[in-house]
């Protein structure tokens, strides 16, 4: 099969004809459809994450077909459709899988990370971790569910039903939270880079009843925040923004260094957390909830050999939305 693989961090991935996988017993042989790209990608092509297996083939928000089974793979059928998150797989033993927190499993292993992902015509992953792609999202448009999505919707129940609500970095996930918010009654603030208008006119096109740079105050205090740019600079820009009692969510895997700031912009009983990943409780949830709102993601498509100019693209803000590789692509 052709895949786009980490040869070495920091370097573009490499496009390249490798041996097709072959499914362990619990495990689907997939044929990739559509594989989102991730902001967590570029973290881990660019070497900020750095466990990331040798010879990586990156990519965790994977839309594929099933095409074949491990012998005791039971809980889909040849021809579904299924979506294949970061989390690939947690051992089920320890304390934190046995609280409904295998998000914080230490033996966990994420798709695209320690397994290999969806830049690729083919994959396998364990049918425990995958979910039912609905019939309302083509291949290219469910893509963005499986991580931006997901990881929103986690965010967003952290951020315990704030009806002011800031989000700062107007990406992928930003997008799709935001229409989430709306639905749930939320006025949505929405922070972007200095000078971005084509960002800020999206995230009005989308709901949000205010949008600015992330160095403006907004014209009410917030109840909570969500940040999903990778700028620790963000986190008292965020907390000085909000109201007394608020919850200030750090979403991403990876960020900068947060700088030294007064302890009161945390006074207050403000709170700050981070997420960390997700359960599969998580993503049932919100693929249920996703057609009903319905989330309406935004994908740009590039073949799979276009995909060192996709993380490009993303890394330099070219576009609204969500990148997709699409293998059938030319």
């Amino acid at each position: 099969m052709q895949a786009m693989i980490l040869s070495q961090r920091g370097k573009p991935l490499v496009y390249s004809n490798v041996p097709d996988p072959i499914p362990n017993d619990q495990q689907l042989l997939l044929r990739v459809l559509a594989c989102g790209v991730c902001r967590t990608d570029l973290h881990i092509v660019d070497g900020d994450l750095a466990q990331a297996k040798p010879g990586l083939i990156p990519g965790h928000e994977i839309v594929a077909e099933v095409i074949g089974k491990g012998a005791k793979a039971t809980r889909f059928s040849i021809g579904d459709r299924v979506g294949v998150p970061w989390l690939g797989w947690t051992c089920g033993e320890c304390y934190y899988c046995q609280t409904e927190r295998e998000n914080l499993c230490d033996q966990a292993r994420f798709t695209g990370y320690q397994l290999d992902g969806g830049y690729a015509e083919l994959a396998v992953a364990d049918e425990r971790y995958c979910f039912l792609i609905a019939e309302h999202y083509s291949d290219v448009s469910a893509a963005p569910l499986l991580c931006a999505g997901m990881i929103g919707y986690r965010a967003l129940k952290l951020a315990e039903d704030g009806l002011q609500l800031g989000i700062y970095g107007f990406g992928a996930a930003a997008h799709i939270v935001t229409q989430m918010a709306v639905y749930e009654g939320s006025d949505v603030y929405a922070f972007t880079r200095e000078g971005d208008v084509k960002a800020q006119n999206f995230a009005r096109q989308l709901g949000a009843v205010w949008a600015g740079s992330s160095s403006e105050r907004p014209p009410k205090a917030l109840d909570a925040a969500l940040i999903f740019a990778p700028v620790g600079a963000l986190v008292p820009a965020a907390l000085q923004a909000t109201a007394k009692g608020a919850t200030v969510v750090c979403a991403g895997i990876y960020m900068s260094d947060i700088p030294s700031m007064s302890y009161d912009l945390l006074w207050g009983g403000r709170a700050l957390r981070s997420v960390a990943n997700l359960t599969r409780a998580d993503g049932h949830a919100f693929m249920a909830l996703a057609p009903t709102v319905p989330i309406k993601t935004h994908t740009i498509p590039y073949p799979l050999s276009q995909a060192n100019q996709a993380l490009a693209d993303l890394r330099a803000g070219r576009f609204s939305g969500a990148a997709v590789l699409v293998p059938a692509m030319g």
